[in-house]
């Protein structure tokens, strides 16, 4: 029996919604999902579509939400669906909506950026190096067991988060001299949360088609995928 995926895609486009997530169709694909393409949230206030759908792949960075959308979109994870995606698009979502944030548990505040002295105007000034440190409970989860921590040059995501987060990996953001803060601030990169039946899975890094084909990153994702999705194995 094929199980459905939903893909909900758009937003700001520095994120290459289409592209990121046309990478993993043919995962799906090739996992038995059906997928529905979709490019806006509207598709969330729809109980017919949402209660026939297993796993929920969502990128869109920032843009808006209603909130028979919101509200379709809890309800569906409540009863099962599985809701998960990577960087912007989900953890930079529907900034307006306060239920939305408390239904993923972790939103972007900032990438920070070089020296001052080093910046060149574009959107690498926020690429820095930074390590991916998997957890205690990340080295024994399904999601993230078997890999090592890993070190990437992309944006390394600031995340606002609550204690409902069962998180995978951190990643640490330093004390530098041209920064205001005083000590360094340990941040959620990966991590996993149970809303009512259903499982959400959020992988921070992802903010362009070259950090998705990373391994480990492409392996967090794919994983995820399957371990949210509501004909996921139970572990």
């Amino acid at each position: 029996m094929m199980a459905n995926a939903l893909v909900v895609r758009g937003g700001w486009e520095g994120h290459r919604p289409v592209e990121a997530t046309e990478l993993f169709l043919p995962f799906l694909t090739k996992n038995g999902y059906d997928i529905r393409i979709h490019d806006s949230p509207a598709v969330y206030a729809d109980a017919a579509v949402m209660s026939e759908t297993d796993l929920i792949v969502q990128c869109m960075t920032m843009s808006t939400i209603e909130r028979d959308e919101v509200n379709g979109l809890r309800a569906a994870v409540a009863a099962g669906t599985g809701f998960t995606g990577w960087h912007g698009g989900i953890a930079d979502s529907y900034r307006a909506s306060s239920d939305y944030l408390q239904l993923v548990g972790g939103q972007f505040a900032t990438h920070p950026g070089k020296e001052p002295g080093c910046l060149v105007h574009d959107e690498t000034d926020n690429f820095l190096t930074h390590t991916i440190d998997l957890t205690p409970l990340g080295r024994e989860h399904p999601i993230t067991a078997g890999l090592s921590d890993f070190t990437l040059t992309t944006e390394q995501y600031w995340v606002l988060h609550d204690d409902l987060c069962d998180v995978l990996a951190t990643t640490t953001h330093p004390v530098q001299p041209w920064h205001p803060w005083h000590r360094p601030i340990v941040s959620p990169a990966i991590w996993t949360r149970q809303w009512g039946e259903g499982r959400i899975v959020v992988s921070t890094p992802g903010h362009s088609l070259d950090v998705l084909a990373h391994p480990s990153v492409r392996t967090v994702i794919e994983r995820g995928m399957l371990w949210a999705s509501r004909t996921g194995s139970a572990s």
